[in-house]
């Protein structure tokens, strides 16, 4: 089928999460040591983790909002050490300030800029990074879909669907590009778009989709020239 839109994941993909998840969460606890001291003294990973999973327990509607399961555990974390559980608002908003602050893969731009110039962009993400705040990034897509904001994230069908939606494209003329094989590849395939597998170095090894990918590469770079831009 003609390709007219094209979908992309982004952590991961665009660049590699987790260094930005631990420097967001370094800086989030230095806030909190200054903020609240209580807290900050009694933390402890397992407790946090217990939290967590604690949350997304009596939450299962925020599976896909990572924003809401982590704003909450630190909520409660705030309450057991018996400091102002409100502080959780403003220790997020830290955190989430830098989350945006990502080092893109050095293909990720040039390859951007030749992809946006022949078909419209749409970020698909279960994450909580935002385009409209990463610098650079914002001109290059029409338009961002999150799973916090849907309410279901991929593998899901209705997610793809959306995207392809707000690109303004049917799923089969719709490219999905993204790192992970069941979320991404399998997830785009089921929904009916076309799949590239975009394999990083640091990628997590010894997993593959189901299904065949039309295109399989280990840059954003290499999938431009194999799209002819």
């Amino acid at each position: 089928m003609p390709l007219l839109a094209l979908t992309l994941d982004l952590d991961d993909t665009l660049w590699p999460v987790g260094p930005t998840i631990a420097r967001a969460d370094a800086l989030m606890w230095q806030w909190l040591a200054r903020q609240a001291s209580a807290t900050h003294a009694a933390r402890d990973d397992a407790t946090l983790r217990a939290l967590r999973s604690e949350v997304a327990r009596e939450r299962p509607d925020w599976a896909h909002d990572l924003s809401a399961l982590r704003r909450e555990t630190v909520r409660r974390a705030l309450l057991a050490a018996g400091d102002d559980p409100a502080l959780a608002e403003p220790a997020f908003e830290v955190f989430f300030e830098e989350r945006q602050r990502v080092a893109l893969y050095d293909d990720v731009l040039p390859a951007l800029a030749r992809l946006a110039a022949r078909w419209p962009l749409v970020a698909l993400s279960n994450g909580n990074a935002d385009v409209r705040r990463v610098p650079g990034l914002a001109a290059y897509f029409r338009a961002a879909v999150s799973a916090s904001e849907l309410g279901v994230g991929k593998p899901a069908p209705a997610a793809f669907a959306e995207a392809c939606r707000r690109a303004g494209a049917l799923p089969a003329n719709t490219l999905h590009v993204g790192d992970d094989p069941a979320l991404d590849v399998d997830g785009a395939l089921d929904a009916g778009l076309q799949a590239a597998w975009v394999q990083r170095s640091d990628a997590l090894s010894g997993r593959r989709p189901r299904g065949t990918a039309q295109h399989e590469v280990s840059r954003l770079d290499a999938l431009a020239d194999r799209l002819g831009v």
